[in-house]
């Protein structure tokens, strides 16, 4: 790779995850607060693949007719049904839940966890034999986001919130594998295409069943909020981080170290949310272990001979 493709590649992961960070203050700028409640979890998190699935049949329509569409196979159904289940449901429907109670930057602190159990889950999956420094990393990383979470609430009781944030994390991870696992023969910008287009029967009659009665008493920056995880988390932020792991630049991926800070950033003007110093501290602590993990080797497991 040349110079000129490696700058064009990270200028895509720097745009893919620019749009990602703000993810986390849009939602809870969607859903509100519990003193101030706004469009409900649910609309949130169906509504906003609805939208997204019905832009991604364009998308489709228009691949078919350049000729470069891919559909899945059989074999793949079932790794289309993870992959939906993880970033379709699973991830955005609890951090949803999580944020009408906590604030974005707790959120931030949290899920800066999930490069890191993405790549935990990742070797299980492919039974592989991490090292005894990533294992380290995992829990030192995972101590980390649970003392800070039991700081916020104040002792040792989590709360629902915290729980639903590691849930979040868990299925978010779990999606971003499936996905990984199709990307080589559907290509990168299809795969989410297709999880979107075919979650349409689920999503669109449960965004309908929990839309608000009365759209008007929704505030208007509520509904900007909507517009933004639909339009930007849900589709185009994943067009350019795809576009930026097909230029095949390695350093890529380590852009995403950089997301949790910049939501961190964005909460401040957005929601007015306060970053103290102890929040500031446990992401950096975090995002260093993370960063570190990421450097660790991960070894294939021998299979045994026949």
């Amino acid at each position: 790779m040349n110079r000129t493709q490696e700058k064009e590649a990270l200028l895509w992961g720097l745009v893919g995850v620019t749009l990602f960070a703000a993810t986390l203050p849009m939602t809870r700028l969607a859903v509100g607060s519990t003193e101030a409640p706004q469009l409900s979890p649910w609309f949130v998190t169906f509504g906003r693949a609805a939208v997204a699935g019905l832009l991604s049949i364009g998308y489709l329509w228009w691949q078919h007719a350049q000729g470069r569409l891919n559909f899945p196979t059989r074999a793949e159904w079932p790794l289309l049904g993870i992959t939906a289940f993880g970033v379709i449901v699973g991830f955005p429907l609890f951090l949803a839940l999580a944020l009408r109670h906590v604030p974005s930057t707790h959120g931030a602190v949290v899920t800066a966890l999930l490069p890191l159990s993405t790549a935990l889950l990742g070797a299980l999956w492919y039974r592989q034999r991490p090292s005894a420094g990533f294992w380290a990393c995992a829990v030192l990383g995972s101590g980390l986001v649970l003392g800070f979470m039991v700081w916020r609430s104040g002792g040792l009781y989590l709360g629902a919130a915290n729980i639903y944030l590691l849930i979040a994390m868990t299925t978010g991870a779990l999606g971003y594998i499936g996905g990984a696992r199709l990307t080589p023969r559907l290509g990168a910008e299809q795969v989410i295409c297709w999880v979107l287009v075919c979650c349409l029967p689920l999503t669109l009659p449960v965004a309908w069943w929990f839309a608000p009665v009365v759209p008007s008493h929704i505030g208007a920056m509520s509904w900007v909020g909507f517009l933004y995880v639909a339009l930007f988390s849900m589709w185009i932020g994943f067009f350019a981080w795809y576009r930026a792991l097909a230029l095949g630049a390695v350093r890529v991926s380590q852009i995403q170290l950089v997301q949790p800070f910049l939501s961190l950033l964005f909460a401040v003007p957005l929601l007015g949310e306060h970053l103290d110093a102890v929040t500031l501290v446990f992401a950096v602590a975090v995002i260093a272990t993370v960063f570190a993990g990421k450097r660790m080797p991960v070894h294939t497991a021998e299979r045994p001979a026949t």
